[in-house]
Formats: structure tokens, C-alpha cells, sequence
């Protein structure tokens, strides 16, 4: 579909959920089927039988997932240890007695799932009632013939999570692969639901059967049309009223229309009307996100009601404009968004309406309005909040990154025929949500040949080609929902890859453009973000481009002196929480910059599992989350994001968790959106900031008290005042004595003694002696003889470069490490200290094997601060480690 200049969505809000009115109570009920069931870890196909002996299976209450993912190895933002994980994938069985409800004559019933991953076969009182495949959506099934007239039925469900492999039983289920962990089991709420014989569809891709569209609104009028699937599922002919209602927050109609239909036996049909609204209420995003309710009641031909259902919605139009970014009811509205999974610590995907508010309440907080559901379809819980609450919803399918195994070229039809399912479901379950936005067709799907032959099994470097299913998921999408744009988020388009490396352009395969990218993580630096989306939008004038992703990882117990000392590792141990904040800092000035994009969603807000991940202080957790895998534990960028996002007054003191200090200068940095905020250390003032650029306010040079240090901000605004406090020790030895771990963004560790990371230094280059991270795969370690700080003396600055150290007048022992390794090429160089050589022509020597490190020590007077000069000669100066002593 050509978009042109503009694109303009207009939808009603529509929550799909199934309740009963007074009147109607007898035609349709709903049974929760939540406690008393029975699970099985791991097969037992004899369990289909009604009068199997279930008596040793795990008591178990649904939701439900065997699976526990990820840990840290700390005591901070999560319960999940090694010996509570459960990673096992594959086949589970749960089995459920429960009673037939006492209905009247000729009633039906229906099993709900909100979902069960991946698969699911169902039995009752051992009937086979079907399979659904797919982990993500809600199905039901008919179990009329199957239920008992009364007494206790016995319900079976097979369930199946097995990671998809060529010629596997889940080989056709998306997602075929994703950096997270796909959960089994019936993880969201299952249903008994009853319905008379004359009801609205139950068999709409388990969707309500009512959809609802805003063809136009604004203040003065509105109009809204509806469509009604109707069911007969009775051995004769029946005759129905439709009513459909647009209903008030004081229970005033302001829209009605009736409906005749006429059905045969075992028949269906759809109706269609419009509403028209006068001088509508819309729906306002955050600032207003007013909810009617839509009534539909269908009565039979002697006036009963035979079903009711009640949706609340909101009215409102969205439009995405590639200059003037989102537009909510004609007036621009910048959408500030983060990146979404459904698991959490301890309960992984078998997650409560609780949680989800609770997760939606931490995201407000933090100023955000809008969330991007990655990378599959979520529940109907979270759909339901961002309705209420005004946020605006990215609505994705799980095509991730492959579409084919086995190294094939083109998609399986049985899998062809998956995602398109899942496609569908996704959009008759949602589409009459008000928070929902957008349809996204896939994520990541545009690597080409970038990845090692290791990892997609394409040996003769030939690679599938996305463009063929985008254009048809993208044609399904917009016949399924016209009213909505479908978009898919990219990661490589524009990058610099090899001269042997092509990457296919996707973002044409859909209306929206959507980046993924890591300036500054997994490549380049933070700065190219800007430059880089400026590029996108050139290649693209036409086409509205949001950042889909972007971020860091962010260690709680790891940390760092200075941003800019060393390369994080993106696969290894180097993700300290103040790198993550630094990406986010530099990201979003770029992105304010920018105010064409439609919208951004940092990634993410939450910590989540993921089984190809070993790096920062966690196993199995990709650790870019705002917030910890306990949904509670809020990182330093939590709440920059919060300073520049939520107008509420707030300060927060930054590196909290950095307690035990290595140095004792150092800057406080202090995110605050007061008016003026004062810094405080053991009750003398600092000084007083205000207007702080992007609300970071940095006090430098900050000398630390020997012991205790109470550091206290307090940011004073037109109704007051707010205050944030932090403790730092430094210990009498560190104050006396620092150590400077060079070459390094994150500090060895020492040999009973705190070390820091590299600081002060101005120019030069780092390195290591150690093998990287990569693929998963550790850091393999370098041996380093004549020394008790290994980790210390594997990295070092190396070039010509300076250190300025803010130390006080004085004499001072200044300790030089230099390590080298075998087949390493150095040259000699010289080291000054203001006009004074300490070192001319040096050149550290060169072990025949492994890597050997040397020192040399010097007594220097110091005044107005250090300052240490390494120059390059035959070679590159270099040096390991820094050791600065106070001599009495």
C-alpha cells in the first residue's frame, strides 16, 4: 500500500471483554477455571483417559509455566537462583475436574485460553476438542458435545514448547528464534464460557465478534461503524434483534440503532451499522483517555436477551506524518515509548492482571505514553490498561529474525500458513482497542547474510529472501484492518558492514519504518544515532521512521569511574549501570533533536530472560531493562527518563550502588527537573544548580571525607521541595592510595584493595591482552606473570596521552605497570611529568611466551594536581596500571 504524504488511522476502542449484564445473565456466563489443577513435567499420553490417576501430579493454579529463566549473582532485583531455574522445553500435561454449570436446555459451551505455548491439544471427558498452534493468542474451542449434563468433567491439555528445529514438531510455529525464552504452558487465564444458542460469534480467530472503526471524529461529531458476527448454533431457525449502543460515563445513550437478522439453523451472519456521535468525548492519550461503553445485545423474536456484551472504548483518530511525527485527534503528540516482555523473575510468563498493572503504573511513573509489545502477541490485560490509562500500543506478531530452518530458502507452506494465523488472531482480538496503533509484521528480519554460517546453516552464503512473506503479511494486515498502519522495525539497513555483506531493505515491505539500533553497544559510536536516522529519513522522505530499539545493557553490581575508559562488552562482563545511562543520555539528545520521528521505545523497560546470554552479573538475562528482572529494582536510567519525561518534581542522586568508592575525587551526578537543586556532602553545601542541560546536573571534582560520605540533593519547585540521599564510603587506605586500572571502562578486581577504572586521561587508545566475549562464548583470560592483579594489568591505554589527576599539593609514590604479551610488537617511548622525563627511550620487555608485567615506581611532588605524560616513540607508549600513594 503507497502511503503518500500521510497516513491517516481512525479506529474506536474496543476491549474484548466478555461480561454479563443483570438481565442476561442466563445466556452467556463465564466460569473461571483457575484453581485445581493437576500438571505432569514431561509426557504421559495415557493422561487423556477420563479415569487416569492424576493423584501424584504437582497441585498447580492457572496461569501456570514450569519454566523459571535467568538469575543474577547478586542478592538485587530478583529470587531466581541456579538451583530454582528451570529451562527444560518440550511437552507438559495439566489435567482440571471441574462441574457442569447448571444452565438451561440447549446451552453451549466454550473452552477459552487466553494462551498456552506453543502448542495445545485439548480433550475432555476424553473427547479430542482440537489443537491450537501458536503461544500467544487467545482460542476457543466447542466442548458442547463433550461436556456432561452434570456431574464432574475432566478436562486434558497436552501442552508443547519445544525450541523449533527442521523437522521438529514445532517447525512451523513462529518464533522460530528471538533473544528471549518462549515459556510453556497455559500461562494466561483459561474459561469456561456458556452462551445461549442465538449469540454473538465465539469462533472469531478468538476475537469478540463485534468490531467497531471510527470512520471520522472530531469535537462536533463522530461516526463509528459497527459490525456484529451472529451465531446460531440451534437445530431451527431463529429470528434476532440487534441493539447497539454508544453509552456514557453517566449511563447516557448517545448513539443506538436496531438490527433484524433472520438465520437458519447452524448459521452465521455478520451485521453492519453506523453510529453517529454527537459532540464526541475522544479519547486524549495520557491526558484524557475517556472511555464509553458499547453495548451489543442480541434478543430473540419473543424479546429475551440471548447475549450481551460490553466494551469499553474510546474515540479518537491517529495519523502518522513523516515531518510532523504522531498525531493523536489532529494535533501532533510525541510519543516517548519503551520495549515490552511479558516475563518476570519468579513467575516468568505466568504473569497476574496485578503484575501488568503494576509493570504499566512503574512505566507512567517514568513518564512514558506509549509501549511497543515486543516480540509477539500479549495478553489482553495489558491492552485493556493501556486503554484506561492512555497509552499507546505497538501491536507485533513473533516474526523474528528467521522464517526458515535448516538452512532453507524459502518458508514451509505449514509455516506460511502460521504466521499469517497469528497474524489474523492478533488482529481480531485487538483491533478495537483505542490504544492500539499499530500492526507490526516482523522485527529483525533484515540481517541478510551479516550472521556467521554457524548460527543460520546457509553453507553457500545464499540467505532467504524476507521481501516475498512481508509483502503478503503486509496485504493481509491491511485487508484484516485498513484503518491501521503496519510497520516493522529493522536492524541493519545504513550500518557499515563488509564489502561481502548484503542486507535487504525491508522497510519498504510496510507502511512505518522502525529502527533498531545500538550506537555505541554493538557498534559504532554513541554519537552516529542522529546522523544515522538522518540518513533513513533521506533514503525515505515519504515514509514516518520511529527508533524501535535502543539502549545498553546494565549491570547492578557493576560499575565504572568514567564512561569513556574503555569499551563495554556487549556479549561479556564490561556493562556498567553508568554506561547504560550514558547511552541513554546521548541518545536522547539526539533523538529530541529529531522531533519528525514518530515515536521511540527504548529498550527496555524491564530486565527479561533470554538462554543466549552470559555477561554483566546475570545469566540468561538480557540486562537492558530500565528496571530489574523484579520489575521493582529501578536503574539509574530509570530515572533520567523520569527527570526529562514526568513533569513531577524529582531528584535522584546517580551511582547509589556504587558505595564502596575508588577514588576519592569524583563527580555526583544528579538527574533533577527542579527549578534549582543544591548538593550536600555530610551537611556543607556544594552549591546550587539550576537548568541543568537534558536534567543532568554534575557537580566535578567532588573531594570525598575519609570514611562515611552522606550526599544529600535537594530540588526546590514553586510547591516545595523534593530530596534524594545516597552514602559512599571511602576507606582510610583508598584515600591514601588509588589505584587507576587503565585501558578499562570497568575495573579489575583487586588483590584487597578497590581498584578504578581508568580516569583522567586525555587522548591515547585501549586494549587488552585477553581474548573478548563473543557469540555467548567467555572471555577467555590472558596469564600475566610477576603480578598478584591479573585483571588489572590485561588492559592499557596505549599512543600518546596525558593523565591529569586531581590530586592535592604533595609528595606522592607513583607506581607504572606495563604488561606485554608474547608476539606483541613495542617500541620505546617516554614518560614525563611536567618538564621532569621519569622514563626516556622505554620499552617494557618482551616475554617469549604468555605475558609478563614489570613496574617501575617514582617519588613526585605534586602541585595544582598530577600530571603524567606518556609520548610515543619507536612505538606506542603504553601502561597497565597507575598506582598513586600519599607520602606522609
Amino acid at each position: 500500500m503507497s502511503i503518500g504524504k500521510l497516513f491517516r488511522q481512525t479506529s474506536l476502542l474496543a476491549l474484548a471483554v466478555v461480561t454479563s449484564p443483570v438481565a442476561a445473565q442466563d445466556a452467556r456466563t463465564v466460569t473461571q477455571l483457575d484453581s485445581g489443577w493437576r500438571f505432569f513435567d514431561g509426557d504421559a499420553p495415557d493422561a487423556v483417559a477420563p479415569e487416569f490417576s492424576d493423584a501424584t501430579w504437582e497441585a498447580v493454579a492457572v496461569p501456570h509455566t514450569w519454566n523459571r529463566v535467568g538469575y543474577y549473582r547478586h542478592d538485587l532485583g530478583g529470587t531466581n537462583t541456579p538451583a530454582t531455574v528451570k529451562k527444560r522445553q518440550g511437552i507438559g500435561w495439566y489435567r482440571l475436574r471441574f462441574a457442569t454449570p447448571a444452565t438451561g436446555a440447549g446451552q453451549r459451551q466454550w473452552l477459552e485460553f487466553d494462551a498456552a505455548s506453543r502448542t495445545a491439544k485439548v480433550w475432555l471427558n476424553g473427547k479430542y476438542l482440537g489443537e491450537h498452534r501458536g503461544g500467544f493468542s487467545r482460542f476457543r474451542l466447542d466442548a458442547t458435545a463433550a461436556m456432561l449434563a452434570r456431574g464432574e468433567n475432566v478436562l486434558v491439555v497436552r501442552v508443547d514448547n519445544t525450541q523449533p528445529k527442521a523437522e521438529g514438531p514445532t517447525a512451523d510455529i513462529l518464533p522460530l528464534t528471538g533473544d528471549f525464552f518462549v515459556h510453556g504452558g497455559l500461562y494466561r487465564p483459561v474459561r469456561l464460557v456458556t452462551t445461549a444458542p442465538l449469540h454473538i460469534d465465539m469462533a472469531d480467530h478468538g476475537g469478540s465478534g463485534v468490531r467497531a472503526t471510527t470512520i471520522s471524529a472530531n469535537p462536533q461529531e463522530a461516526s463509528v461503524d459497527i459490525a456484529v458476527r451472529l451465531a446460531n448454533d440451534g437445530a431451527r431457525a431463529a429470528k434476532a434483534v440487534v441493539r447497539v449502543s454508544l453509552v456514557d460515563r453517566e449511563g447516557r445513550q448517545t448513539a443506538v440503532a436496531t438490527l433484524q437478522a433472520a438465520l437458519g439453523a447452524v448459521q452465521k451472519t455478520e451485521l453492519v451499522t453506523r453510529l453517529n456521535v454527537t459532540e464526541p468525548h475522544l479519547w486524549q492519550g495520557t491526558a484524557d483517555p475517556y472511555l464509553y461503553d458499547l453495548m451489543v445485545e442480541i434478543l430473540d423474536e419473543k424479546g429475551r436477551a440471548t447475549d450481551t456484551l460490553r466494551q469499553p472504548f474510546g474515540i479518537r483518530t491517529m495519523a502518522f506524518d513523516p515531518n510532523k511525527g504522531f498525531l493523536l485527534n489532529g494535533q501532533p503528540y510525541r510519543l516517548n515509548g519503551v520495549g515490552y516482555h511479558q516475563d518476570r523473575d519468579g513467575k516468568g510468563w505466568a504473569i497476574s492482571r496485578a503484575n501488568v498493572e503494576e509493570d504499566v503504573a512503574t512505566i507512567r511513573e517514568m513518564g512514558a505514553n506509549s509501549i511497543r509489545l515486543t516480540h509477539y502477541q500479549h495478553g489482553q490485560d495489558i491492552h485493556d490498561i493501556a486503554d484506561r490509562t492512555g497509552i499507546v500500543l505497538w501491536d507485533e506478531i513473533p516474526l523474528v529474525s528467521a522464517w526458515t530452518l535448516g538452512g532453507k530458502l524459502d518458508a514451509d507452506p505449514a509455516l506460511v500458513a502460521n504466521v499469517r494465523q497469528q497474524l489474523e488472531e492478533l488482529v481480531r482480538q485487538n483491533q478495537n482497542h483505542a490504544a492500539t496503533a499499530i500492526w507490526s509484521i516482523a522485527n529483525e528480519v533484515d540481517f541478510g547474510n551479516s550472521f556467521p554460517i554457524f548460527l543460520t546453516g546457509n553453507k553457500d552464503g545464499k540467505v532467504p529472501d524476507p521481501l516475498p512473506l512481508l509483502g503478503e503479511l503486509n496485504g493481509l494486515a491491511k485487508q484484516l484492518d485498513p484503518s491501521r498502519p503496519t510497520a516493522l522495525a529493522t536492524c541493519c539497513e545504513g550500518r557499515l558492514f563488509a564489502s561481502d555483506v548484503s542486507i535487504p531493505t525491508t522497510a519498504v515491505a510496510a507502511n512505518l519504518g522502525g529502527a533498531n539500533r545500538y550506537f555505541g553497544w554493538y557498534f559504532g559510536k554513541p554519537g552516529d544515532l542522529g546522523p544515522h536516522l538522518d540518513g533513513l529519513r533521506a533514503a525515505r522522505p515519504e515514509q514516518p521512521l520511529a527508533v524501535t530499539e535502543y539502549g545498553a545493557g546494565g549491570a547492578l553490581t557493576i560499575h565504572t569511574d568514567n564512561v569513556a575508559g574503555g569499551p563495554a562488552d556487549s556479549r561479556g562482563f564490561a556493562q556498567p549501570e553508568e554506561y547504560e545511562s550514558h547511552i541513554h543520555e546521548t541518545a536522547l539528545e539526539q533523538i529530541d533533536a529529531r522531533p519528525w520521528l514518530y515515536a521511540t521505545w527504548l529498550w527496555n523497560s524491564f530486565d527479561f530472560a533470554t538462554t543466549i546470554r552470559n555477561e554483566g552479573d546475570a545469566q540468561d538475562i538480557n540486562t537492558k531493562g530500565l528496571v530489574a528482572y523484579d520489575h521493582k529494582t529501578r536503574k539509574d536510567a530509570y530515572y533520567f527518563y523520569k527527570a526529562n519525561w514526568n513533569p513531577a518534581p524529582m531528584v535522584h542522586i546517580t551511582g547509589k550502588r556504587y558505595a564502596n568508592r575508588a577514588y576519592p575525587i569524583t563527580d555526583v551526578k544528579v538527574y533533577s527537573n527542579a527549578q534549582s537543586t543544591e548538593l550536600l556532602l555530610n551537611g556543607r553545601s556544594l552549591g546550587s544548580k539550576s537548568d541543568c542541560p537534558q536534567k543532568v546536573c554534575v557537580w566535578s571534582a567532588v573531594a570525598l571525607d575519609e570514611g562515611t560520605n552522606a550526599l544529600v540533593a535537594r530540588g526546590v519547585h514553586s510547591g516545595g521541595q523534593v530530596e534524594d540521599k545516597a552514602e559512599w564510603m571511602l576507606s582510610p587506605e583508598t584515600r591514601r592510595h588509588m589505584v587507576i586500572d587503565t585501558g578499562t571502562l570497568v575495573a579489575g578486581k583487586g588483590n584487597n584493595r578497590v581498584l578504578g577504572s581508568d580516569n583522567w586521561f586525555e587522548g591515547g587508545s585501549v586494549a587488552s591482552l585477553d581474548t573478548p566475549a563473543d557469540y555467548g562464548k567467555p572471555a577467555k583470560p590472558a596469564e600475566i606473570a610477576n603480578t598478584q592483579e591479573r585483571d588489572a594489568l590485561a588492559t592499557y591505554r596505549h599512543g600518546t596521552f596525558s593523565y591529569r589527576v586531581p590530586v592535592a599539593d604533595g609528595r606522592y609514590r607513583v607506581t607504572m605497570w606495563f604488561a606485554t604479551a608474547a608476539n606483541q610488537k613495542v617500541g620505546a617511548f617516554d614518560v614525563r611529568q611536567g618538564k621532569n622525563t621519569l622514563l626516556r627511550g622505554f620499552q617494557p620487555a618482551i616475554p617469549a611466551t604468555g605475558a609478563v608485567a614489570e613496574a617501575k615506581a617514582f617519588t613526585i611532588k605534586a602541585k595544582g594536581g598530577l600530571s603524567l605524560d606518556f609520548v610515543a616513540g619507536t612505538g606506542d607508549a603504553r601502561v597497565s596500571m597507575i598506582e598513586i600513594e600519599k607520602l606522609r
